[in-house]
């Protein structure tokens, strides 16, 4: 199995949030869940690519080449992947996973947790979708969620579509339980 992980690239976060990007790369390393992602060596992202690199899990870095500058990449890639656009970026790494994790993030980590979202809800695809919660930071995108179904914007059984964890533990095993085929 193959996660695509998206998530903060920002080195300026409380340690809470590297303790626990840290916890679910390693225990994707025992587990041998393989890793893609976006390529960072930073944040939350390159937390959770030396939890996996520990335990020798895969790990595929997927970046445009406009990413290619010193330190800027994660260096023990099993295999790096360099596109012409973020977009070619997106769409392979959604090719190459079975599910995919968001971990706390800004603005590009919430645009490809509404994108990925959103094109399950199209049934464009049917791959699982998780939330690492880490430290309630994800409450009140939920609560705004929640708000754009009870308003009518949202159909109600579209928050069906992903869920929600504070551990890395019980977020690996719903996406191994509810990997497509």
């Amino acid at each position: 199995m193959k996660v695509c992980l998206f998530g903060a690239s920002s080195d300026q976060l409380a340690p809470v949030y590297f303790e626990a990007a840290n916890c679910l790369g390693e225990e994707m390393g025992r587990r041998q869940i393989g890793l893609v992602f976006g390529g960072g060596a930073t944040g939350l992202m390159g937390a959770v690519c030396r939890g996996v690199h520990k335990y020798g899990g895969e790990i595929i870095g997927i970046a445009p080449r406009f990413f290619d500058q010193e330190g800027l990449l994660f260096q023990n890639c099993s295999q790096m992947i360099f596109t012409d656009t973020m977009r070619e970026r997106k769409q392979r790494m959604e090719d190459l996973s079975d599910g995919f994790v968001v971990v706390p993030g800004g603005i590009g980590t919430l645009e490809e947790f509404f994108e990925i979202f959103t094109l399950r809800q199209l049934n464009r695809h049917r791959k699982p979708i998780a939330l690492f919660n880490v430290n309630g930071y994800f409450d009140k995108l939920i609560e705004l969620l929640e708000h754009t179904a009870a308003e009518g914007f949202t159909a109600g059984e579209a928050l069906t579509l992903f869920d929600i964890f504070d551990r890395a533990d019980q977020l690996l095993d719903y996406l191994i339980s509810n990997k497509e085929g």
